[in-house]
């Protein structure tokens, strides 16, 4: 089997995995098992509403308010096509194209489990969508975090019958031309899958998925910064220390702390007699404030795994127990509740982040005033610490949970939703956010530990500054910063943070 494959079926994906998909760009297959259940799935299906009168919801029947509307066996087929046109409805930007590579995997995942009912053909199709950069353009705005993602998921599925757009080598284009190139012709849809199609919660699940990889990565990069900010302020180092740290039983905490000690050791500025007993909160509680944070990813994440293994469209088929069953496995809320978490515990990062850039500048600890040589003179970096302020503030505000919010649907038959979807979209601005924050602290960390010289942090933090210093110099006087800001965080982006210190 190729490493270059990521084989989809019943077998439960972990984290790594999905973290390797986006970053080697992976190609998906489902497995031959998988392949046997979905076509066991579909050859039931049919036999059991051709030997039956009896309604199976979305099968034979309208949907949400319409459940009670019989179709007639002559416009069954009709009935997914016009589901498809009829619910996509999106608006907004548009979805990134590596989350719609997600939820196209988390799709055919799904579907890989054979009880949803579909075709094979409909499998391969988004296979070969997947695996050729065929991506569906899809809308932030539709969903409602409930009755699946409803929209986005009709955009997304739209391209299998041929309607429409795409994405193709960064074109945008009608869904019918690409499919041209490919001598594609539109999959012919079968009862029940076009509600198989837009059932489930693979928005949702593919901007958690999303957004879990960049603070995963955010996280590591803010404990490399806070240690480079640490020397820069001229820290006491026992805040650090393990005995503290044993006292109280929490793993990020205490796995937080052991990194900026692995991350310090060697330095000479960090052993050197300091003048003050200890250090404002924003350093000296970076293993409570950090470890919360790290703590509460690893809870999300687990969460988000879960779903990643679940099917989540409805009506479920159950072929060896000869039932179909109507439920609800497309509802949000585990993941709405874990969005709104997730961004709270990484808009805490920008906030100590800000904390700690705005003590940079404040002329202590014979740190010159705003990290300049000549104040008054040269603003220096008075105004990065404004904007990260703004953005901290904007996350506060992004923050408000949308899990509490519902509103009712589809004449009250969809009376309680997640708002899943709303939480997704604001949570990946916070972590876009937390990393402008994260760069404007390293630009001012880096440029306060000049003012240490000929003092050199460890070694580990060294390679990091000297790396830095390649792509933004030392600030000795004004100069415009934004291009500077925006080279941090290009820095954090491209250095392999998981290399620095082991």
């Amino acid at each position: 089997m190729s490493y270059n494959y990521l084989p989809l079926d019943k077998t439960p994906l972990n984290f790594q995995q999905v973290k390797n998909l986006l970053a080697y760009d992976q190609l998906v297959s489902i497995t031959f098992d998988a392949h046997e259940k979905i076509v066991a799935c579909r050859d039931y299906l049919d036999r059991k509403v051709n030997d039956s009168d009896a309604l199976f919801y979305g099968i034979n029947t309208g949907f949400g308010f319409l459940q009670n509307v019989r179709i007639d066996d002559s416009q069954v087929e009709q009935l997914q096509y016009n589901l498809l046109q009829s619910h996509a409805c999106g608006m907004g930007d548009e979805v990134p194209e590596p989350i719609v590579k997600l939820m196209l995997m988390l799709k055919i995942k799904s579907l890989s489990y054979g009880h949803s009912g579909v075709q094979i053909d409909t499998v391969k199709r988004l296979l070969d969508m997947y695996n050729h950069g065929v991506l569906p353009v899809v809308y932030t705005q539709g969903s409602l975090g409930a009755s699946g993602d409803l929209s986005p998921l009709s955009h997304l599925s739209l391209p299998l019958i041929g309607m429409g757009e795409v994405r193709y080598n960064g074109v945008k284009m009608a869904a019918t031309d690409v499919m041209q190139q490919f001598g594609w012709l539109p999959v012919a849809l079968k009862s029940k899958e076009g509600l198989a199609l837009i059932n489930g919660t693979q928005f949702m699940g593919a901007y958690g998925l999303y957004c879990l990889v960049q603070a995963d990565r955010l996280l590591r990069w803010a404990d490399i910064i806070t240690a480079i900010s640490f020397d820069g302020f001229d820290c006491v180092p026992d805040a650090l220390h393990k005995s503290i740290h044993e006292l109280r039983q929490h793993k990020g905490q205490a796995d937080t702390a052991a990194r900026l000690r692995q991350l310090l050791n060697g330095s000479a500025i960090a052993t050197r007699t300091k003048a003050q007993v200890q250090d404002p909160y924003s350093f000296r509680c970076v293993p409570q404030v950090h470890g919360a944070s790290k703590d509460s990813f690893d809870h999300i994440c687990s969460v988000f795994v879960n779903e990643m293994n679940s099917v989540t469209d409805n009506p479920n088929i159950f072929p060896e127990e000869d039932l179909i069953l109507s439920g609800g496995n497309f509802h949000g809320q585990p993941l709405a509740l874990a969005l709104d978490f997730l961004a709270i515990a990484m808009s805490e990062m920008g906030s100590i982040s800000e904390r700690r850039t705005y003590q940079l500048i404040g002329g202590q600890r014979e740190l010159p005033l705003f990290l300049v040589k000549d104040p008054g003179l040269h603003s220096g970096f008075m105004i990065p610490q404004y904007t990260a302020a703004s953005i901290v503030s904007e996350n506060k505000q992004l923050c408000t949970p949308a899990s509490v919010d519902s509103i009712p649907s589809s004449n009250n038959q969809e009376d309680h939703v997640s708002m899943g979807a709303n939480a997704a979209t604001k949570c990946l601005r916070v972590i876009n956010n937390v990393e402008r924050v994260l760069a404007i602290e390293l630009l001012t960390a880096v440029q306060a530990l000049e003012f240490r010289r000929p003092l050199q942090s460890s070694p580990v933090l060294e390679a990091v500054v000297s790396a830095f210093r390649e792509t933004v110099s030392f600030n000795s006087a004004d100069r415009v910063l934004y291009p500077d800001m925006q080279e941090a965080v290009g820095f954090i982006r491209n250095y392999p943070s998981a290399a620095v210190g082991g």
